[in-house]
């Protein structure tokens, strides 16, 4: 547990207020997105949405990130960079990444992020994007003071391989709270009764990626951000910060109506 931050009940609060602006963001991204928009377009939308909430936009400069938010569309596993250049269309899966930090720069982190339809999708892309949220709910449903880390990425990766699909393992959950980033690491894979063990008051991130191929990906050599799967094969992301409770835990990005797919299809994602 060495590292591992236990929040009061005061600091608990902040991260809730926090958690639901990023929460708010991200519903509203989804209402507007469309085929034909650009992921700038959807990078300006969250900067000055967060702004707006007096809060600050995570990402942005994190390591040299150059922008506020992450769209990784279609084989792109995390980290896309937005770009004016870079369409949406019709058939495309795009997961956008909203943390938010309040107070603006010297405040809590809240983290969370969903993948979405733009227009009519294909089974194979449908099935990739409900096998990780689906994938998410498992995992959550693991936690509660008492256990283990491992419960969680075992229940996540027992169904998405269950489902013929692939769970990344170069990038997991996180602890997060003051900073972005804080032990403990909360892998989508693993063994039950391994790792860490759970105490109420911790707080972080479970957000697997799955892919509809192999789990493998490369991180780009140009920009040095952007992942994609090595088969380019299409992957898909859902992503929560929970809190740990005495008996179960909380969701503090639960957001306040359903996701919207996309404007153009129209389908409320229900579940997570």
């Amino acid at each position: 547990m060495s590292g591992v931050e236990i929040k009061s009940a005061r600091e608990i609060d902040a991260m809730r207020v926090a958690c639901q602006m990023a929460a708010d963001t991200l519903l509203l991204v989804g209402e507007r997105l469309r085929a034909g928009m650009t992921t700038e377009e959807i990078n300006t939308f969250v900067h000055e949405d967060t702004l707006r909430r007096g809060a600050y936009p995570s990402p942005l400069n994190y390591h040299g990130f150059p922008k506020s938010v992450c769209t990784s569309v279609n084989e792109i596993v995390c980290h896309g960079i937005p770009s004016p250049t870079q369409k949406l269309m019709p058939g495309d899966i795009i997961n956008v990444d909203v943390t938010t930090q309040y107070p603006a720069r010297d405040g809590w982190h809240g983290d969370t992020s969903a993948t979405f339809f733009i227009g009519e999708p294909a089974p194979q892309t449908r099935h990739v994007v409900e096998v990780a949220r689906r994938s998410l709910e498992l995992g959550i449903a693991q936690v509660r003071e008492g256990a283990r880390i491992g419960d969680i990425g075992a229940a996540i990766q027992e169904y998405a391989e269950g489902q013929g699909c692939g769970v990344v393992r170069d990038f997991v959950g996180h602890g997060i709270g003051r900073k972005f980033h804080t032990d403990p690491q909360v892998p989508h894979y693993g063994e039950r009764n391994k790792g860490v063990r759970l105490k109420a008051g911790m707080i972080f991130t479970i957000e697997p990626m799955v892919n509809l191929g192999t789990w493998e990906c490369d991180v780009d050599p140009k920009d040095k951000w952007t992942v994609r799967t090595r088969d380019r094969k299409l992957s898909a992301q859902f992503e929560h910060t929970i809190l740990v409770t005495r008996d179960g835990c909380e969701i503090l990005t639960q957001r306040s109506r359903p996701l919207m797919h996309s404007e153009v299809f129209g389908d409320p994602l229900v579940g997570v």
